[in-house]
């Protein structure tokens, strides 16, 4: 169930935290709903069961450790999140409404997306310096228009949307990519002939740093989707 990428080997993970406003596309974009269970004593079963009672496909849910996440559509997402504070009191409930980053393919590759996408939902946090907080931000703010280059790169690799979401100093990343193929092996061409975009991970690795609970030397958090079995 547990799968790292370390920020060494994925530093271009950094990448994506870029800001835009995201009006269009966030009134079409599912939520995330994390519940941390703090007592372990949650059943996948249970999970998969709960959410269905609200309509929530369980290729929706992904875990890391104690981690359960729910990537779906804001109406049921809300329901749930009223539902699972009452059920569960003793767990920690994040949510992530509105993302603060959107990439869409067709919007800045001029290019029809594919039918069938797979999610990767990554997590980290940013560095506990409010001062860097904002200059973050900000570093990202301008981004498309200073640094071209990383959407490029994300034409190049065929990634379909890149939405990324903040609660506090959590960030939340979504990579949606062809079914069928993989993160590993699409995320090299965001870096090829284009050194502007190893660039930018350099220096947003300064800002990113791993959960508490993330294992020592690790930033980025893959969630797996779980399965019923």
């Amino acid at each position: 169930m547990k799968k790292v990428l370390n920020s060494g080997k994925f530093v271009l993970l950094g990448c994506f935290l870029l800001f835009l406003s995201c009006k269009s596309t966030t009134e079409r974009t599912p939520s995330i709903l994390e519940v941390v269970d703090t007592r372990s004593f949650i059943p996948k079963e249970e999970i998969i069961t709960f959410c269905s009672e609200y309509q929530i496909d369980s290729h929706s849910i992904y875990c890391w450790k104690n981690h359960w996440l729910i990537y779906a559509n804001p109406h049921a997402i809300n329901k749930l999140k009223e539902a699972i504070e009452e059920q569960y009191p003793d767990s920690e409930i994040n949510l992530y409404e509105k993302p603060f980053y959107c990439f869409s393919r067709e919007e800045h590759c001029n290019d029809k997306p594919v039918r069938s996408w797979d999610h990767v939902i990554m997590t980290a946090n940013l560095v506990e310096d409010e001062a860097m907080q904002q200059a973050y931000m900000e570093y990202h703010r301008t981004q498309f228009e200073k640094w071209p280059e990383v959407a490029k790169g994300f034409c190049n690799a065929d990634f379909q949307q890149v939405l990324v979401f903040r609660n506090g100093r959590q960030l939340m990343l979504v990579i949606s990519i062809p079914k069928g193929k993989s993160l590993e092996e699409l995320n090299p061409k965001t870096v090829e002939h284009n050194p502007r975009v190893e660039e930018w991970n350099a220096i947003m690795n300064n800002y990113q740093e791993g959960l508490a609970d993330a294992p020592n030397g690790s930033t980025w958090i893959t969630f797996e989707k779980i399965t019923e079995e």
